[in-house]
């Protein structure tokens, strides 16, 4: 398939709506209140999938937004992940609150499941961390 663009379709939902599938399998059109209602559709089934990230990351970059494309590639990855997890991670990157090890290992763990962009990231923050003596026991 050929990269998508802003001008021809953005918005996704509208213009290419076909391409986008629930990490399910669940097509756009199929996600109602009344199948929500009728138990035929579930959380798991609202859920944007890795390849809807990446269509939209494609549309960004078109734009001229590499860094909304960024970001939304990372999204993608961290799809892979449960929400607990996210969050725990999340937490982990917050000044003060790890050790440059429990980082690096947190950027091993990411890297090892094919979160690259994530893992990439984390060790940017160790070095940012490090200059800035932001680290666990730091203070």
């Amino acid at each position: 398939m050929d990269t998508l663009h802003s001008k021809k379709d953005y918005p996704l939902a509208d213009k290419r709506p076909e391409l986008i599938l629930t990490p399910t399998g669940k097509k756009l059109d199929e996600i109602t209140m009344e199948k929500v209602l009728e138990g035929k559709v579930k959380a798991e089934d609202c859920r944007i999938s890795a390849n809807t990230l990446e269509y939209q990351a494609q549309i960004a970059e078109s734009a001229g937004n590499r860094q909304m494309a960024s970001n939304l590639r990372r999204a993608a990855e961290l799809t892979a992940f449960s929400d607990e997890r996210v969050l725990k991670i999340y937490g982990t990157l917050r000044p003060f609150r790890s050790t440059k090890e429990e980082l690096l290992a947190i950027a091993e763990e990411l890297e090892s499941k094919g979160a690259v962009l994530n893992a990439a990231f984390v060790r940017q923050a160790v070095q940012v961390y490090e200059k800035r003596k932001k680290f666990k026991g730091d203070k």
